[in-house]
């Protein structure tokens, strides 16, 4: 039987520990079955690094932002950055973008307002958006409803990890919902549950390397390789085999992102 092959649609390859062995971590992507990699910028010289990987292996494309923990220490001139970097034909994604009340690194407000200054550059230019939420759930909702009044939503929430009513008020705003290692960990009953319940065509799996790595490597630096171990778990919840969800969030990746194949 041939590997299946998956898109892991959030991993942060240019993250200092991945520094010595990135070309290593690829190619075991890749010989896991990982078709394409998309990497993601939290800061703007976090960008530009993800940009440059995309140049630098075929496998991988970037999406460049500024994260909602680092938006208090952005400087002049970082979001025109940011906008620049946009257009890049390798960069597939604005973000990644949201709001975070469990951290207490930059205020409220100006979490929200970068996060309209993503939303705003995606609908722009026609590129997804990618949502980071944390203990904001009512408040990341409300700002993807006001934009969705002024026109479409193209986004996924990455790494979900809010609550069923959550999720049934993202989907039914056309977001995509992401899943990654905390979905395998054993006391996630509900959150496989929910899970379990996303529309075939709006689920996808990420793995947020190097962070969240999956049971039975929880606690360990996490790569794209083990997206698989995700799928598997989420698969197993749905009652289909790992072949065809990974057929089902490839489809998703390439329809929302624009991955080739």
């Amino acid at each position: 039987m041939s590997t299946p092959l998956l898109i892991d649609t959030h991993c942060h390859l240019d993250e200092s520990s991945f520094e010595h062995d990135v070309a290593t971590v690829i190619e075991s992507a890749t010989t896991a079955g990982v078709v394409s990699m998309l990497t993601i910028g939290t800061t703007r010289e976090s960008s530009e690094r993800a940009v440059a990987l995309a140049e630098q292996y075929e496998s991988v494309f970037a999406a460049v932002g500024i994260q909602p923990n680092y938006v208090a220490e952005a400087k002049a001139g970082d979001w025109e950055r940011i906008v620049e970097l946009a257009a890049h034909p390798r960069v597939l994604a604005v973000g990644e973008t949201g709001l975070d009340k469990y951290w207490d690194h930059a205020p409220l407000e100006l979490q929200a307002d970068y996060f309209d200054r993503h939303l705003e550059l995606s609908q722009a230019i026609g590129k997804p958006f990618i949502v980071h939420n944390r203990e904001a759930d009512a408040e990341v909702v409300e700002q993807l409803r006001r934009h969705g009044k002024q026109g479409s939503l193209r986004g996924v929430m990455h790494s979900f990890c809010a609550d069923q009513k959550t999720a049934d008020t993202c989907l039914e705003l056309d977001m995509y919902m992401s899943f990654a290692g905390m979905a395998t960990f054993k006391r996630n009953d509900e959150l496989r549950n929910i899970a379990g319940k996303i529309p075939a065509d709006r689920i996808l799996v990420e793995t947020d390397s190097p962070y969240l790595s999956p049971h039975p490597m929880r606690g360990k630096r996490n790569e794209p390789a083990r997206v698989a171990l995700t799928a598997q778990v989420i698969a197993d919840v749905r009652e289909i085999s790992i072949e065809e969800f990974s057929k089902q969030t490839t489809a998703n990746a390439r329809r929302l992102f624009g991955f080739p194949g």
